[in-house]
C-alpha cells in the first residue's frame, strides 16, 4: 500500500509514436520541478531522447535503466542530475532494445521496474513523482512501467485516428490491473500538436471528451515552435522559452496534475 511520503509513479505511454511523448515527459517534469516538486524521470525508451533533451551525453550514461533491470546498480546510483533543478533522471542507451530477448527467460521479467520503484527504501530518497518515458510500443518495457506505476498519462495527438489506437491501450492497461497492478488507473490523457485554428484538432478534443469524459485533461498542449526548437538544445522549453504558449501549456498541466494527485493522496 502506498504511504504518504512515497513518490507518485506514473508512466507516459502511448504505442504510437510521434504523439509528443518525450516531449511531454520532459516539460511535465520540468513544469512540476518549476511547482517545487522533486522528480524522477526513468528513461524507459531505448532511443533514450529523454536523457538527450535533458543534456545527458551518451559518454556520460554510465549507469542506465538497463543496468537497473538488470539488477546490476541501485536506483541511487543510476540516478543523474539535470541542469533543472529537483528534475533528475536514469537515463537510457540502445541497450534497453535487447531487453525483449534478455528478459524472455526470467519469470519475473514483467515486475523488475516494479521491485526497483516501489522498495521501502525509494520514500528515503524524497522524490514527489516518478515519470516514465515509455517507447512507442507495447512490449515487455511498457508493460514493466504499467506494473510499477500508480497511473498512466496518454499523451494523443490531435489528429485523424487520434483516438483509434487508445482502445488497444485501456484494453493492455485492463490486462494489467487484472493480473499484475490492480490500482493502475489512467490519470489523464493530454491532447498535444493541438492547433485551435484547425477543425481537424477540435473535432479530436469534441471526440475525445465526448468519449472519455473527466479523463482528458482541461489543458491542451499546443503547436508551438519553441517546443520542438528545445530538444536540439538539450534542455526543457521551460528553460528554452519561458515565456513561450508551450511553457504556459505545461505550467498548466502541471498544476493540473498536482490538484489531481494531492486530491487523491489525501482521499
Amino acid at each position: 500500500m502506498r504511504v504518504a511520503n512515497d513518490p507518485r509513479i506514473i508512466a507516459i505511454a502511448n504505442q504510437k509514436g510521434g504523439v509528443g511523448k518525450t516531449t511531454t515527459t520532459i516539460n511535465l517534469g520540468a513544469a512540476l520541478a518549476e511547482q517545487k516538486k522533486r522528480v524522477l524521470l526513468i528513461d524507459l525508451d531505448p532511443q533514450g531522447n529523454a536523457s538527450t533533451g535533458l543534456g545527458i551525453d551518451h559518454n556520460k550514461r554510465e549507469s542506465t535503466t538497463y543496468d537497473l533491470l538488470a539488477g546490476d546498480v541501485t536506483l541511487a546510483k543510476a540516478i543523474q542530475n539535470t541542469t533543472v533543478d529537483r528534475l533528475s533522471i536514469v537515463p537510457a542507451t540502445t541497450d534497453l532494445s535487447s531487453a525483449d530477448l534478455q528478459l524472455v527467460d526470467n519469470k519475473k521479467r514483467s515486475f523488475l521496474l516494479r521491485d526497483v520503484l516501489r522498495a521501502d527504501d525509494v520514500a528515503s530518497l524524497k522524490f514527489d513523482y516518478i515519470l516514465i518515458d515509455c517507447p512507442p510500443s507495447l512490449n515487455i518495457l511498457t508493460v514493466n512501467a504499467m506494473v510499477a506505476a500508480h497511473s498512466i498519462i496518454v499523451p494523443l495527438q490531435s489528429e485523424f485516428f487520434a483516438l483509434e489506437g487508445l482502445s488497444q491501450l485501456i484494453l493492455t492497461v485492463r490486462n494489467v490491473r487484472q493480473t499484475a497492478n490492480p490500482e493502475l488507473r489512467i490519470e489523464g490523457i493530454a491532447l498535444t500538436m493541438y492547433d485551435s485554428r484547425n477543425n481537424l484538432s477540435l473535432q479530436v478534443e469534441d471526440d475525445a471528451r465526448e468519449n472519455m469524459g473527466d479523463m482528458v485533461f482541461k489543458t491542451v498542449i499546443p503547436r508551438n515552435v519553441r517546443l520542438s526548437e528545445a530538444p536540439s538544445f538539450a534542455v526543457p522549453v521551460l528553460t528554452y522559452d519561458s515565456g513561450s504558449k508551450g511553457s504556459a501549456a505545461y505550467r498548466a498541466l502541471a498544476r493540473e496534475l498536482i490538484e489531481k494527485t494531492t486530491k487523491k493522496r489525501v482521499a
